[in-house]
C-alpha cells in the first residue's frame, strides 16, 4: 500500500466515516474512534500518524469505518479547530438546517 498523500503540514487528526451509522468519526487510539472532535488524539509526528493510518486499514477491513485521512488543525485558540471549511462542517453536522444533526446537541 502506497503511503496516503498529505497536503496538511503541522498538527493533524485522523478522520473517518463509521460504517453503522455514517457518522464522522475522529481517532483517539488503536481501538476508539470518537464523534467528538474535541476528544482526537492530534499527531504532531509524522511516524505515529502514519502507523495510525496503517492500524485504520484494518479498521477498513473489518468493516467498522471507511475512507480514513488525516487533515490538518489548528491549537493557536487552545482547542483542536479544523483548519479547513470543509472539515468544519464535517465536525458540525449539516450546514442546512441547525435543528438537525451535531449543531442541534450542542444547543
Amino acid at each position: 500500500m502506497s503511503k496516503p498523500h498529505r497536503k496538511a503540514k503541522g498538527p493533524q487528526v485522523l478522520t473517518a466515516n463509521r460504517l453503522v451509522d455514517g457518522d464522522v468519526v475522529y481517532w483517539r487510539d488503536e481501538t476508539t474512534w470518537v464523534a467528538n472532535l474535541s476528544e482526537a488524539r492530534v499527531f504532531e509526528n509524522e511516524d505515529e500518524l502514519s502507523k495510525a493510518e496503517a492500524d485504520a486499514q484494518a479498521q477498513v477491513k473489518a468493516d467498522k469505518i471507511i475512507d480514513p485521512y488525516a487533515f490538518g488543525v489548528d491549537l493557536s485558540s487552545g482547542t483542536v479547530a479544523p483548519a479547513s471549511m470543509r472539515e468544519l462542517i464535517r465536525a458540525k453536522g449539516p450546514s442546512i438546517r441547525l435543528d438537525l444533526g451535531k449543531q442541534a446537541e450542542a444547543a
